[in-house]
């Protein structure tokens, strides 16, 4: 049984391996970076190598406290690896992808079964939100993969492995009854891993997955009440619901749950790992990047609403329905079954606890902070993949617990999203991205696919219903990524003013009037300030060979300060906007400017 067992594994892994890397990696560099983040990380980095500096972070030449120092470590490597280019740059959010990807293959194999494990993994990897934050240059890759590294770590030292996968058997712990990493070590481990989190994203890296385990173990170790009743009015029934919660954050049952979590060995390893960069960055820099890290970037944001980022109690709801997609169309069924099967005592109750914990602390927490991003759950995707790859396993071997028409209901969803694809992405292409109307291909590409996977319900061919929404799910991002997004890339041109600047000579000094895009700064590889008051461009435009950047809105608030002997040097189109980027200057102007 033990043999068979590992080549199972074996198996599963090379499958998994062959669906990640087609995922992930084909095309990597198939656009350059979008601009914002992506240039600002890239550029960070570049900088960052340029000086030979691994402490602190600039961008522009100024400091940049919006996040710690990983991804720039990461995107330096890679730079030394493959030169400074775009594949570099996103090289290591799709490493870090991959391996979230086993990381939740191992979770699933644990706490379910292999088939869990190995269609949770192919579900993560084909699903929006998770493919955009492993093909860009941001550090919601590196937060993911320590997240989940590390819970995977709590799974794997907490409960014993299986050997055999053909029963369908709650995972064992280590220790009878005891459900927590049984030696300091593996707490230690474990603590470890969400320490580099610190160095990735912040704060959240330790406390939101620490948080997840201590919900899990708030719930798992809370003593039976002899004194429930179970009714059968669904009011009475909530009610108790209510009162078995808040009997989870009992003084006495809390603290001790605190104490069987370790958290002053958790404290002490997670500075231990990431103390050191903080403390010589905050030294480096008199402590700007501590205040305006932790004071503006996550303080602040959790109660204010910055950039305008903010929603309403159901924002993230909708941000995983779109995110998830297309498997959150199976998000009803996937999460009605996975609370029965948990009242039920079902086999896979403690895998489902774990990871309904995972989503609900991640959900519930953001929820409340002010500022509001769709990127800012992507750590609980895994357990979305977890919980979705339990109900279609059900599914695949008929024994759902939800009546039988929730499939064609969930269908019906493909073939409405197939239907604004092939009519809207057209007609947004005829105004932003004339001659690419045939990215509506997507559209047919969602029809086609629900249509057979309507046939095979009806022939209720459930295994091959799976598979082929799988396949579905591989060929809309192979297509995305591969075809669609290349070609959108063709229209960005902004791109020929950063090769109108970066073919100047060293004397030209380029400045802007307004906020100016971070991809000219990154590819035109040279530090462009900003100005923002007609004083402050008056005095700029008085240098030697100065040349100022700006949009003709911009541009109509500061002609009459300009000098006469300058002149439009260039324009060009700005991506998705009916504005223009134009160059002034004094012809003729070293560089040039192709209109291609």
């Amino acid at each position: 049984m033990y043999r068979v067992f590992m080549r199972t594994i074996g198996r599963d892994l090379c499958l998994l391996l062959a669906v990640a890397l087609l995922a992930l990696f084909v095309r990597l560099d198939g656009t350059r970076l979008w601009d914002r983040d992506e240039t600002r990380n890239a550029r960070c980095a570049l900088e960052m190598h340029e000086r030979d500096d691994w402490v602190v972070p600039t961008f522009n030449e100024h400091l940049r406290t919006q996040k710690p120092v990983l991804l720039y470590w990461l995107i330096r490597c890679s730079y030394a690896a493959f030169g400074v280019n775009e594949f570099a740059a996103r090289f290591p959010s799709a490493l870090l992808g991959l391996g979230t990807i086993l990381a939740t293959f191992m979770i699933g194999r644990r706490l379910f079964s292999p088939e869990v494990g190995l269609l949770a993994g192919v579900i993560l990897a084909t699903s929006v939100m998770f493919e955009m934050v492993s093909h860009a240059a941001t550090p919601d890759a590196s937060l993911i993969f320590c997240s989940t590294a590390g819970l995977m770590v709590f799974v794997l030292t907490t409960f014993k492995s299986r050997t055999d996968a053909t029963v369908r058997t709650a995972p064992a712990p280590r220790f009878a009854g005891y459900y927590f990493c049984p030696t300091w070590l593996s707490a230690a481990a474990l603590y470890a891993v969400f320490g580099v989190g610190l160095l990735a994203k912040g704060p959240v890296g330790l406390i939101l997955p620490t948080a997840v385990i201590g919900m899990y173990l708030l719930i798992v170790n809370l003593p039976a009440c002899k004194n429930l009743n179970r009714s059968t009015s669904w009011i009475k029934r909530a009610k108790e619901k209510i009162s078995v919660l808040l009997r989870c954050f009992a003084p006495g049952h809390f603290f001790k749950t605190c104490i069987q979590m370790r958290l002053l060995t958790a404290t002490l390893i997670a500075l231990a790992v990431a103390g050191p960069w903080y403390y010589l960055v905050g030294q480096r820099t008199d402590g700007a990047f501590l205040q305006g890290f932790f004071m503006k970037e996550n303080f602040g944001r959790a109660i204010n609403a910055m950039e305008g980022h903010s929603g309403g109690p159901l924002y993230y709801i909708i941000a995983l329905l779109i995110g998830f997609f297309p498997w959150s169309i199976f998000a009803v069924p996937m999460f009605v079954g996975a609370f029965g099967r948990v009242n039920r005592h079902d086999p896979w109750r403690i895998g489902y606890l774990f990871t309904l914990c995972w989503v609900g602390v991640y959900l519930t927490l953001f929820s409340f902070a002010a500022t509001k991003l769709p990127s800012y759950v992507t750590p609980c995707y895994p357990a979305l993949a977890l919980l979705c790859s339990c109900f279609l396993v059900h599914f695949a071997k008929h024994r759902t617990i939800i009546p039988a028409g929730w499939p064609y209901f969930c269908l019906s969803f493909v073939v409405i999203v197939g239907l604004v694809f092939l009519i809207g992405l057209p007609v947004v292409a005829i105004f932003f991205l004339p001659g690419e109307e045939w990215i509506g291909v997507l559209g047919v590409i969602l029809l086609v696919g629900g249509y057979i996977c309507y046939r095979l319900l009806r022939k209720g061919d459930s295994k091959r219903f799976v598979v082929t929404f799988a396949g579905m799910a591989m060929l809309i991002f192979l297509t995305a990524f591969g075809f669609i997004l290349p070609r959108i890339d063709h229209h960005r041109h902004s791109f020929r003013i950063a090769d109108l600047i970066r073919s100047s000579d060293a004397q030209t000094t380029f400045g802007s009037y307004g906020h100016i895009n971070p991809s000219l700064i990154f590819y035109g590889n040279r530090p462009i300030p900003s100005y923002y008051d007609s004083e402050a461009v008056a005095t700029f435009l008085s240098r030697p060979h100065a040349v100022l950047i700006t949009t003709d809105r911009r541009y109509g608030d500061i002609v009459d300060i300009v000098p006469s002997q300058m002149k439009v040097l260039a324009e060009t189109p700005r991506f998705f906007s009916r504005e223009k980027w134009i160059v002034v200057g004094l012809p003729p102007m070293t560089g040039k400017f192709d209109d291609e």
